[in-house]
């Protein structure tokens, strides 16, 4: 049996999961990160992408996640996101929709902030529509 964990990962409306886990990938601003057992402390920068976690009876679960902060303290993990959605819960229809108005507000000549902004939302809705399944034919 591999060695454990303590996973939480806490999104701004709910706990997603509160557990042991084997391995965890998450992206960060630096790239696509990976904890094991033993992992060293760390606390690092979440983007919007894929949360990827090997669960202790072999499973995998992953999610889509927004921006957030990862903490690895002597042992425990603790993931704070703005939103984490299981692949069942997105409606990919609706993150069609937010595709469509980032993609918008993008070309619209506007202030640094809210390109900034209009970009943070078409990697959310991006994001999500790959997890989902709901991307085809793009």
């Amino acid at each position: 049996m591999a060695a454990l964990f303590h996973l939480r990962v806490l999104a701004a409306d709910r706990a997603f999961y509160d557990g042991d886990c084997e391995s965890l990938t998450v992206p960060t601003s630096d790239g696509e990160l990976g904890i094991l057992a033993r992992h060293s402390n760390l606390v690092a920068a979440v983007v919007p992408g894929a949360l990827r976690a090997r669960l202790p009876d072999g499973r995998f679960a992953e999610a889509a996640i927004s921006g957030g902060l990862l903490k690895v303290e002597d042992g425990d993990v603790l993931l704070l996101a703005d939103s984490v959605e299981r692949p069942e819960e997105i409606d990919a229809e609706r993150a069609r929709r937010a595709e469509a108005r980032a993609r918008e507000a993008l070309l619209q000549k506007r202030s640094t902030q809210e390109y900034r902004g209009a970009q943070a939302h078409l990697a959310r809705a991006l994001n999500r529509l790959k997890l989902s399944g709901g991307s085809q034919g793009r």
